[in-house]
């Protein structure tokens, strides 16, 4: 594109956070997406583990990705030809001195149906019906795709008149005479607005602007894949969390997916999986399962990115002119997407929600920047 061109907002960030607002954007304004990588979606959205789980975090956090449920089911015309969501229950299990937080959890999200350890171990037999006794089940959730979520969006921005430079690093930015001037290896662009949606950069994208930091903090997670025995039929399982997650595990593709659920506070990185996470993972899922893992068939880590209190930050920076925040998904990334894009789109354009969407916007005060606010 040409550098001088008119826009009216530039995104930094082309995961599913970044490219998700810009597609709504676009249908109300010129709109440029800034992706350092090759790819979008290259770092936690690529890396994620691709389910909806409506009762996974705080309050706010269950409320914006609820809201997504209708999108995934059914998604816009033109929007996709697969399915971008396959139904898999979740069970919360806990052993007997958990049974607290099985409560606990029980009492904040009512859609979960207690259940015993023996009917948690029949949906699950290689659970250890010594170490499992209770669990939560909760029918709504399932399998996302998130490549068609991801590609689905880049077509929707397209289509619109946006436009996504990748390989693009953001060098420095400035603001003058109401318009940010951002430097970078493709040249400079110029917009009155920017979007900081650069997940586990967010705050460095921050520094840049002359921002005060949130202190995101970005986090690893480690996963892997592992084959199981040919006995077992489990590709409907559902996806099993220990309830202080401090494991999960679920069918991906024909193999099983495991993780430790680690949480291991990481500068912004390419993040690889660390041999000790690997073991931990074997270890308690080990203890909690009758599965040896003798070969693991692939392993990954990724970042997933939190604010100190681990809900969304999605507003406007009263500190610095035209400079608004799109950052701390944490683990929800991919589940809050749309709502968080139309979010993103209703506070920066005026633009209506309706829907499923019609009551996030009294969300948005839970997700403002200003929370941070030290005045």
């Amino acid at each position: 594109m040409k550098q001088n061109e008119a826009l009216d907002f530039i995104v930094i960030g082309a995961g599913i956070a970044g490219l998700s607002a810009a597609a709504e954007l676009a249908e109300h304004a010129k709109v440029l997406v800034l992706e350092r990588e090759q790819h979008p979606g290259y770092h936690a959205t690529g890396r994620s583990a691709a389910y909806f789980a409506p009762a996974y975090g705080n309050e706010t956090v269950r409320a914006l990705s609820a809201a997504c449920e209708g999108f995934f089911t059914t998604p816009p015309n033109t929007f996709t030809n697969v399915p971008l969501m396959r139904p898999r229950q979740v069970i919360f299990v806990g052993r007997h001195d958990q049974r607290d937080a099985i409560s606990a959890l029980a009492a904040e999200v009512e859609q979960l149906r207690l259940i015993d350890g023996a009917e948690v171990c029949s949906r699950v037999p290689i659970l250890n019906q010594d170490y499992v006794a209770c669990g939560l089940l909760g029918k709504s959730g399932g399998d996302l795709d998130v490549d068609a979520l991801l590609q689905g969006y880049r077509r929707q921005l397209k289509a619109r008149g946006g436009i996504l430079l990748t390989a693009t690093k953001v060098e420095a930015m400035e603001f003058e005479q109401g318009r940010w001037s951002v430097k970078t290896t493709k040249g400079s662009f110029s917009a009155p607005s920017v979007v900081n949606a650069a997940g586990a950069w967010a705050d460095q994208v921050a520094a840049l602007a002359g921002a005060d930091p949130l202190n995101i903090q970005p986090k690893r997670r480690t996963a892997m894949l592992v084959d199981l025995s040919a006995e077992f039929e489990f590709a409907d399982w559902p996806l099993v969390v220990d309830v202080d997650e401090q494991f999960y595990l679920k069918p991906n593709a024909g193999q099983l997916l495991l993780s430790p659920a680690d949480e291991t506070p990481s500068e912004p990185c390419d993040a690889q999986a660390d041999e000790f996470d690997i073991a931990v993972a074997i270890d308690r899922i080990s203890r909690a399962t009758s599965l040896e893992v003798s070969h693991i068939k692939h392993r990954w880590a990724g970042l997933r990115s939190f604010a100190p209190d681990h809900t969304f930050v999605v507003g406007q920076d009263s500190r610095r002119e035209g400079f608004f925040w799109l950052a701390g998904q944490g683990g929800y990334g991919v589940q809050s997407a749309p709502a968080l894009a139309q979010l993103t789109s209703h506070l920066l354009t005026q633009s209506t929600l309706g829907g499923d969407f019609k009551d996030i916007a009294a969300y948005k005060q839970a997700v403002s920047p200003e929370r941070f606010s030290k005045d």
